[in-house]
């Protein structure tokens, strides 16, 4: 595979990684698991079942294990075509996919501060046709 064919399967494979990773971490859908995985994460009594269940609400922490499928399912690698290729895939594909998420973030709540400031003009306006 050309270095230029293995950057493209890079940014490519990059937005089903963070697509997964931010929809368990954060999305309505997993509220519960995730509360339930919170909790363990905070209360369990051994160290290993407090980082397990941490895995499932960190958006970051997650993105390395989806990542690592990712790699297995499709062969994956980068640079080099042994071992060390499969390591520099795993953390470039977590690298590029925490950007996505860090985008997608940043628009949502842009999305959601013009929303909320729409709202807030629109109760002034109502204020002012009341008093008039």
């Amino acid at each position: 595979m050309t270095l230029y064919t293995q950057i493209i399967w890079l940014f490519v494979l990059a937005i089903p990684i963070s697509c997964i990773a931010w929809t368990v971490t954060h999305e309505e859908i997993f509220a519960e698991p995730r509360a339930y995985c919170k909790k363990n994460s905070e209360n369990a009594k051994s160290l290993f079942k407090r980082k397990f269940f941490y895995i499932f609400t960190c958006e970051y922490c997650f993105s390395f294990y989806v990542s690592i499928l990712f790699v297995v399912f499709t062969n994956y690698q980068l640079l080099f075509t042994d071992w060390r290729g499969y390591v520099i895939a795993v953390f470039s594909l977590v690298w590029v996919a925490n950007i996505y998420m860090s985008l997608f973030f940043n628009i949502r709540i842009g999305i959601k501060k013009e929303g909320l400031e729409a709202k807030v003009k629109e109760k002034e306006l109502d204020d002012i046709s009341k008093a008039n």
